[in-house]
């Protein structure tokens, strides 16, 4: 037994040696830019290669993310129906308040807070993986052009403020006609900077908005069910959603 014990412990750390030095290895510094309203302009070309006019009227945006994470966005009013497992949250992302429920029954107090935070939590980073595109001009951003160690260029986006962790950073490759190809994160929920995920598989939504379902890389990651519309009948739904949550300025 001791002898397993200790093979186990050797095979352990062996991996965790490996691993460390498997991420030193893929560990990419964090590139430097000075902002310039070059970097601006490719901003804007990138916003107009994914149709952003088309994106402002999309009121309505409906998607799966894996993990089992579903949503129904209403951008007009800034809120957002969040289910997973057996819980729902009817959030109100200006002031991250809400209703939440869990097996079809309303929760209160600190459980209903528990939920509406992570509901908070989970549609800033899966709403992220969707849109980013069209957040490039985000309050408490800023963009440079930079020069990644393999020679090539792109427009770094820099996060000061928003969402759940702020500080985080993307470099933005893009095609002749300003659209994604793949961007490279410096996030601090990685260990590992400078991870490159192309984008790909573009779908138009009603409103001539466009979104990328996969994003692949050291994984790959599949968005499903993805739709958007002016109106909720161009998702498939006739009845409001947030009703619950009553008449009030969300």
């Amino acid at each position: 037994m001791k002898k397993v014990l200790k093979w186990t412990g050797i095979s352990l750390s062996v991996l965790l040696i490996g691993l460390a030095l498997f991420g030193w290895w893929m560990n990419e510094p964090r590139p430097r830019g000075l902002p310039a309203a070059e970097a601006d302009e490719l901003a804007f070309k990138m916003l107009r290669a994914v149709d952003k006019s088309a994106w402002d009227t999309t009121r309505f945006l409906q998607w799966s993310f894996p993990g089992g994470h579903d949503y129904l966005w209403d951008k007009s009013r800034d809120l957002v129906a969040v289910t997973w497992k057996d819980n729902r949250v009817l959030l109100r992302t200006r002031s991250v308040t809400g209703k939440a429920f869990t097996a079809g029954r309303a929760v209160s107090g600190e459980a209903a807070d528990r939920l509406i935070q992570k509901a908070w939590a989970i549609f800033c980073n899966d709403s992220w993986w969707l849109i980013a595109p069209y957040k490039v001009f985000d309050p408490g951003t800023q963009r440079s052009l930079v020069t990644l160690e393999d020679g090539r260029q792109g427009l770094m986006v820099e996060y000061a403020s928003g969402g759940v962790t702020p500080g985080d950073a993307y470099v933005w490759l893009l095609d002749e006609s300003g659209l994604p190809v793949s961007y490279k994160m410096w996030v601090k929920i990685l260990p590992v900077g400078g991870l490159e995920f192309a984008w790909e598989d573009w779908q138009t939504l009603q409103t001539g908005a466009r979104i990328a379902a996969v994003r692949k890389g050291p994984w790959t990651l599949s968005i499903g069910k993805i739709s958007g519309a002016a109106s909720l009948a161009g998702v498939g739904l006739t009845e409001d959603p947030f009703a619950e949550l009553g008449e009030q300025d969300y």
